[in-house]
């Protein structure tokens, strides 16, 4: 696992939106993307339409991520706190 993807999972142990991981890590609009995408093709994270709502569809994050809401799921926080 990556710095990134360990700082960014630690962001998602509740519901959170794109809006929110953007001003909390402070990063660029790609890194943000790419990591999350990253996590999500493990099955770290689950992708949520509206804070209680999940996607079950395959999400493109690139091009849907700036509005979803983001969660870990039990394997990425299995994994985060592995290390």
């Amino acid at each position: 696992m990556s710095d990134e993807e360990f700082d960014l999972l630690d962001e998602l142990y509740f519901v959170q939106s794109y809006s929110y991981l953007k001003d909390t890590l402070g990063w660029e609009e790609h890194l943000i993307l790419k990591t999350l995408t990253q996590l999500y093709s493990k099955s770290y994270i689950k992708c949520l339409t509206e804070p209680d709502q999940e996607r079950f569809d395959q999400v493109d994050i690139s091009k849907e991520g700036t509005s979803l809401y983001f969660l870990a799921t039990k394997k990425g926080l299995m994994a985060h706190n592995a290390l």
